[in-house]
């Protein structure tokens, strides 16, 4: 058997490692109800998550980039059609007339 006085200390030592386990079970469940609650807070208010948010946004920068080289593309197109139609309305003749039919 052990003596009195350190066996006092071993079980107020068991005492304080059982009361600390207790404490970390208690805060886990804690924890555990907490995030149960936000999530059904979150869910009810509609808000989407960080993955579907961020491919979203990939997907919006990729639109927005297309969108500038297509109307750069427009733009080099619209201008090579105005110059063959200011070819076509010079009127060939010097006298500056064009022949009406």
């Amino acid at each position: 058997m052990s003596n009195g006085p350190n066996r006092v200390l071993d079980e107020l030592a068991k005492l304080v490692t059982d009361a600390a386990g207790a404490a970390q079970g208690v805060r886990r469940e804690v924890e555990t109800a907490f995030r149960g609650q936000a999530e059904r807070l979150l869910n009810t208010m509609d808000v989407v998550q960080r993955e579907d948010f961020e491919a979203v946004r990939e997907m919006a920068i990729r639109a927005r980039a297309e969108n500038t080289a297509l109307l750069a593309r427009i733009e080099a197109l619209e201008a090579l059609v105005g110059k063959k139609s200011d070819a076509a309305e010079k009127p060939a003749a010097p006298g500056g007339r064009s022949k009406k039919a």
